[in-house]
């Protein structure tokens, strides 16, 4: 069976004591190196104890109750959130018979109003946050031959032209130290509804949950998903304001108290939203740190290429990533530092993920892990970078370059057919289409091909992610000796970095790669994260030099201010 062959394929997975199914997509045990602690400050992280952890409920039992109520549509976010507070009135006045269950509330807005706009209007609250926005309009959709290497496709995927998400609190999350497993996954799908296809959990997965979690991402566990409070659903030429309200008795979380939670919440949300689109930082570096240091990274480098070249030796490929802290002088706002981002975001998927009293994790990244719609599952293979030029014939001339560099296709090449195999292994008649072309970014460009495939069953899904995740691209190959490496060698911890990022819901979800991307912790600067694969002829200068490439999307919007300091410390 192809589930049960994902399952014996997939590396390092545990037998879960409370399951007969194979169910862990990593083994938590420590690295045999110790890694670099990059203290944000002194305090904690611990997740809100208002909502429920819904890992702690039984996971083969589903709530009682899941439906979504659609109100009037109305002209004003205003409007929205009076409309939405009568409903949660008489909802607490009539309330339902089931012990456990999920309940939408939504109203749709006749105004489009940005989902990035509507969270930074939400700056004050001490609630979790969560974004997700994909690539482009229609681009979530399950595979089409049609569609190009650039992402143009402007088919919809069922959800009305849902462009954007941004929302607040957690009705329930999902949340653990130990690797995401199989019950985890079920556990979340308990509260979701194929009927209900806006209800979703957003979330991450650590990119290795062997290795120990630092402080500065303690908050996030080695996995965290959150199904939101009150959300602002952006569509093509309106939006949509919507709370949700989950209990489950079981959970010690009663309808009484999950609804005086939602109200509380609400009576924290602005319905006043300004458009940030000509907002920027406003500040300056002051500092920036690399972990690793250029010295170390060329010796690292120079390591892997040694082992890649013994004989004896079956690894073609590692994936060595850096981390850059910066330090500014004003604080860094991690929406607006990512609504800035939106003019890279064509071809790019962008998210926000911040626990409650934790750092926020926000990206732009190109590279999507799966998108399932029911039983239709695609990929992707994105491998290989070069800079765009600086006019039509330059840019031209880099494109022919990285299709005809046998670099470059190796390091493709390993990525694209260990993800086809990896597909073959949980569905059948896997297609791939394109096979090699170029995807343009902003800034710079990758070789890419799309992959899909039929699924058995949508129980399949977590074979999916725990078979796909990490691929080549981020990790290396073979798979275990490149993490193995990665383990012994790098100095601070990925957390989230180069792990699946993305949202389920009952028929539908999707993940992209959380590559280049950043944790942002108000008043003490950033880590910046970006990595690249090193195989037989790479360069460890040039690799450095391509490091900066993708994090300048971040370290360009920080640069305001710097002349007037350089003045001050020459005397200019």
């Amino acid at each position: 069976m192809a589930t049960a062959s994902a399952s014996g394929q997939f590396l390092a997975r545990l037998i879960d004591p409370q399951s007969t199914r194979k169910c862990s997509i990593y083994a938590a045990a420590p690295t045999s190196r110790s890694r670099q602690t990059v203290c944000f400050s002194r305090r904690r992280y611990r997740p809100c104890s208002m909502s429920m952890n819904g890992c702690q409920g039984d996971h083969g039992l589903p709530v009682e109750t899941i439906e979504t109520r659609t109100l009037p549509t109305v002209p004003s976010p205003a409007l929205a959130m009076d409309r939405l507070n009568s409903a949660i009135y008489q909802l607490k006045s009539h309330p339902p018979p089931s012990s456990s269950g999920v309940i939408r509330l939504e109203v749709p807005i006749q105004q489009q109003i940005d989902a990035i706009d509507w969270l930074h209007a939400q700056n004050s609250l001490q609630l979790s946050r969560c974004y997700f926005s994909g690539r482009t309009v229609g681009s979530s959709d399950v595979f089409n031959p049609a569609e190009n290497g650039n992402g143009s496709s402007k088919q919809k995927a069922g959800t009305k032209g849902l462009v954007s998400v941004a929302g607040v609190g957690s009705a329930v999350f999902f949340r653990d130290i130990h690797p995401f497993s199989y019950n985890d996954w079920k556990s979340i799908r308990r509260f979701l509804s194929e009927k209900n296809p806006l209800i979703r959990a957003y979330g991450a997965i650590r990119f290795d949950a062997r290795s120990n979690i630092s402080p500065e991402w303690e908050g996030f566990g080695s996995f965290y998903f959150t199904v939101p409070q009150v959300e602002l659903d952006e569509l093509e030429g309106s939006s949509m304001l919507a709370t949700t309200v989950a209990w489950d008795e079981s959970l010690s979380l009663t309808w009484e108290k999950a609804i005086d939670a939602l109200q509380a919440t609400m009576g924290q949300v602005s319905s006043f939203v300004v458009n940030m689109r000509n907002q920027s930082p406003n500040t300056f570096i002051v500092s920036k740190t690399h972990s690793p240091s250029k010295k170390y990274w060329e010796l690292t480098v120079n390591r892997v290429l040694q082992q890649i070249d013994r004989t004896n030796s079956e690894l073609t490929k590692v994936v060595l990533a850096r981390s850059s802290r910066v330090v500014t002088a004003t604080d860094i706002d991690p929406t607006t530092w990512l609504s800035c981002l939106q003019v890279e975001k064509d071809n790019s998927y962008q998210f926000c993920l911040q626990p409650p009293k934790s750092p926020a994790f926000i990206g732009n990244t190109p590279e999507r892990l799966f998108h399932r719609k029911n039983l239709s599952i695609c990929s992707e293979a994105l491998a290989a970078t070069r800079a765009r030029g600086g006019s039509m014939s330059h840019d031209l001339q880099v494109e022919l370059d990285l299709l005809s560099s046998p670099k470059d296709h190796l390091e493709f090449t390993i990525v694209r057919e260990t993800i086809k195999k990896n597909l073959e292994a949980v569905g059948n008649g896997v297609v791939v289409e394109p096979e090699k072309v170029i995807r343009k970014l902003k800034r710079v460009q990758h070789l890419y091909a799309k992959l899909a495939a039929k699924l058995t069953s949508e129980d399949d899904e977590f074979d999916v992610l725990a078979s796909l995740h990490p691929t080549p691209a981020v990790c290396g190959f073979p798979r275990e000796e490149a993490r193995v490496f990665i383990a012994e060698n790098e100095a601070f911890d990925r957390g989230m970095y180069a792990g699946p990022v993305g949202w389920f819901s009952g028929g539908e979800s999707e993940f992209a790669v959380g590559i280049r991307s950043a944790l942002v912790e108000k008043g003490l600067g950033a880590l910046m994260y970006a990595g690249t694969g090193i195989v037989k002829g790479s360069n460890p200068s040039l690799e450095w030099d391509e490091l900066e490439l993708k994090i300048s999307q971040f370290t360009k919007l920080l640069k305001i201010g710097v002349p007037q300091l350089e003045q001050l410390t020459t005397g200019v």
